[in-house]
């Protein structure tokens, strides 16, 4: 087996071959994986196609497929909380952002496997991202409450809040805050941004927090929980406490 997909809800990804270790990302549903390594023990090391982030899951949350089959990025994705898939008496809830491979008529497609898709489904080609559209994308994540290396919205933290809602958006973006910080056009002042810029945050000159604007005066973000709070040109104010939180390094545009 050299390439798969995801074939359950959401994989844990792990630093390590063992369940014990830590879980630094998670595959949904219908993601293309490379397999990198295969243990005896049923660990495999994967690369995900969409964003080259590497880590260990099991081989039974995998689907095998032909290198042409993932190659063809699926451009349709679940845009349901939770979307019902069914292929025989086999049935999944699969989360928001999910992939649907082969998309055509209500059907998905793994490997020799149809799935029967319930619910809405964006085709991410024909989004425009406006306020609007950003705003309605983000406010099913509210108070999702935060996981490191989550992608749902059972548990996601701040990088993974902004990957998933961005693929919905028709852009792709690398997994980690600071790899996310590198891509797209920089925004020189909070005043000058527009809904749908990226915020980041750094610790010693290091980013360790990324955020997404409604408008200059208020960000989304995964801190203890999905949450909305206030912004300015310092930095991130909880609106709980009024305490500052996190320190603005930057501001990124991606369309």
């Amino acid at each position: 087996m050299e390439y798969a997909f995801v074939q359950v809800p959401a994989a844990a990804v792990r630093r390590k071959p063992r369940h014990q270790k830590e879980m630094v990302n998670q595959l949904l549903f219908g993601e293309a994986v490379q397999i990198l390594k295969i243990k005896a023990d049923g660990w495999v090391k994967v690369s995900s196609l969409h964003d080259e982030y590497t880590g260990w899951i099991t081989a039974n949350m995998l689907t095998e497929a032909s290198r042409e089959e993932t190659a063809e990025e699926s451009v349709f994705v679940t845009a349901g909380l939770l979307s019902l898939l069914t292929a025989g008496a086999r049935q999944l809830h699969v989360p928001i952002g999910s992939s649907l491979p082969g998309f055509k008529e209500g059907k998905a497609k793994l490997g020799k496997e149809e799935f029967f898709v319930e619910g809405p489904v964006y085709n991410c080609r024909e989004q425009q991202p406006d306020h609007v559209l950003v705003d309605k994308l983000v406010r099913p994540w509210l108070n999702a409450p935060y996981l490191w290396g989550g992608r749902t919205p059972l548990g996601v933290d701040c990088s993974g809040l902004v990957q998933v809602v961005f693929r919905q958006l028709g852009v792709r973006l690398p997994r980690d805050a600071w790899q996310q910080a590198q891509e797209g056009q920089a925004v020189r002042k909070l005043q000058d941004s527009q809904p749908g810029d990226l915020v980041f945050f750094d610790d010693r000159e290091e980013i360790v927090h990324v955020g997404i604007l409604l408008n200059p005066e208020t960000v989304v973000h995964a801190s203890g929980r999905v949450r909305i709070d206030p912004i300015d040109k310092k930095g991130i104010i909880n609106g709980d406490n009024g305490k500052r939180t996190h320190r603005l390094k930057a501001i990124r545009r991606y369309w």
